[in-house]
């Protein structure tokens, strides 16, 4: 038992580019839970902090890629928030992350996020009711994105986040979906490996 102690301080002395958003994660969800939001001061401290800790350690190029994980971050989370619903502060959250994790790091989350976020999302429709009502306005969507009347779609889906946001209870905390992801990250050997020292 001491020995996998001393080993788990030495993975977190060795790795803090993903322990540090582990923690940043576990308090967006524990946030976002308790109050329905994840606040803009915590994305911000967040993302500057991950940009100042890859510019210190990685130099220019730590900081490229601190860059490419907040847009990719941002690119990856921002169709969900137009189309689905997802809240700002989801999409906010994933690319302040992105700039500690880089790039493939960051869509290494983004996919480890769907895993445990799927089971959730179905879970919190059924909860409240509402799996088929949105499981029907995906399908709209994607049977006007297949007739090519992709603005249709859009304005529709538009019309929708805002109409529901006003309810905050009725928002999945999809941050927890987030911090589940960043656990799996951080179990992921191969995700360790690509991290720049």
């Amino acid at each position: 038992m001491p020995e996998d102690i001393s080993s788990l301080f030495a993975w977190v002395r060795a790795y803090p580019q993903l322990v540090i958003p582990l923690v940043f994660s576990l308090w967006m969800a524990w946030t976002d839970v308790c109050t329905h939001r994840i606040p803009n001061l915590l994305n911000l401290f967040c993302a500057l902090s991950g940009l100042g800790y890859q510019l210190g350690v990685c130099g220019w190029r730590g900081l490229g890629d601190s860059l490419l994980g907040l847009l990719l971050g941002f690119g990856l989370m921002i169709g969900f928030y137009r189309y689905a619903g997802m809240g700002a502060g989801d999409v906010k959250a994933l690319a302040a992350l992105g700039t500690w994790l880089g790039p493939w790091n960051t869509f290494l989350l983004f996919i480890f996020m769907g895993f445990s976020g799927l089971p959730l999302v179905i879970f919190f429709l059924w909860y409240r009711g509402q799996l088929f009502k949105k499981l029907g306005k995906i399908w709209a969507f994607v049977a006007n994105l297949a007739l090519l009347r992709l603005s249709v779609g859009a304005r529709q889906a538009g019309a929708n986040p805002g109409k529901s946001s006003s309810v905050p209870e009725e928002r999945m905390p999809y941050a927890v979906a987030i911090a589940l992801g960043m656990v799996l990250l951080c179990l992921s050997r191969d995700a360790v490996k690509v991290v720049p020292h």
